[in-house]
């Protein structure tokens, strides 16, 4: 898994077949684990938990993600969790306002 900050949506009203019933995200990727700061390419990821703009996520990608959603959901990454908190080496990196 990974931790993504969620920096927008992606409105689609004609999807493939198991995507109907989700709303698609664009997250990107935390650097170092501090979800202050962000690394790489923004991507698409199926939510499955009602995450919103700006909120620290949890990715999980390949066979994972498609477990997660189901198996008739193609995708090969899903957001699983909202983050509450991040802890790093003891230091609370992110809490949830």
């Amino acid at each position: 898994m990974q931790l993504a900050t969620v920096v927008g949506q992606v409105v689609s009203t004609v999807k493939s077949t198991g995507l109907e019933r989700f709303t698609l995200l664009v997250v990107q990727d935390t650097k170092e684990g501090n979800p202050k700061r962000t690394s790489g390419d923004p991507y698409v990821a199926v939510d499955l938990v009602g995450a919103g703009t700006g909120e620290v996520v949890l990715v999980t990608g390949g066979s994972a993600a498609r477990v997660a959603a189901g198996p008739d959901t193609p995708t090969d990454r899903a957001v699983v969790a909202i983050a509450d908190s991040v802890i790093r080496a003891g230091d609370v990196t992110y809490r949830k306002a």
